[in-house]
């Protein structure tokens, strides 16, 4: 399968981008189960992404179970576990990444990587470096077809919040070449 709009994107393309955002949104799920301790939904949008990564088709699971976790992300108690959801809200949307030259599709690659730096920045007491660390793990877990797909969208520009701003350097030194191959399901 191959998605056409401004450009092409094939599904095992979508699958790495998917698998970067699902590793991110992976790392800080605990975050959210602790603070919200028997609410699956954020878990399920987890679940689903893996199961596109791992070779099935993309359905409505993963549209589904993305909603379903933004939803958990909005009544969640804390900033910390609201962000843990919406990673994995942003996960399983990822299946569904729209190949439009448009700078605000960059979220859909990268926002989940952002949104657990701050996770980590904040369980750090809001300690700055814990984040900068997680973007450097992030930019080592990028491969070169996940700096591909990027570098067909317009890069983001930075913004008022912590995440939008912890993404716009993570978009900017992976477009820049600052990237490794970390790579393992």
């Amino acid at each position: 399968m191959t998605a056409s709009g401004d450009f092409d994107l094939t599904t095992d393309e979508l699958r790495e981008v998917a698998r970067y955002a699902v590793r991110h949104a992976e790392d800080v799920l605990p975050v959210y189960e602790r603070a919200v301790p028997g609410d699956p939904r954020p878990r399920a949008a987890v679940d689903a992404a893996w199961t596109f990564v791992r070779g099935a088709a993309r359905t409505k699971l993963q549209r589904v179970t993305s909603l379903d976790a933004h939803r958990a992300a909005r009544s969640a108690p804390t900033e910390a576990a609201r962000l843990a959801a919406r990673a994995a809200g942003d996960a399983a949307a990822a299946a569904y990444l729209h190949p439009i030259a448009k700078a605000t599709q960059v979220g859909h690659i990268l926002r989940a990587a952002a949104n657990a730096a701050r996770v980590a920045e904040l369980e750090a007491g809001g300690d700055e470096t814990a984040g900068e660390a997680l973007l450097e793990r992030s930019r080592r877990l990028a491969t070169p077809v996940l700096v591909d797909v990027l570098r067909r969208y317009p890069p983001v520009t930075g913004g008022g919040s912590r995440v939008a701003r912890l993404m716009s350097s993570l978009d900017h030194d992976l477009r820049r070449g600052d990237a490794g191959a970390e790579v393992a399901s």
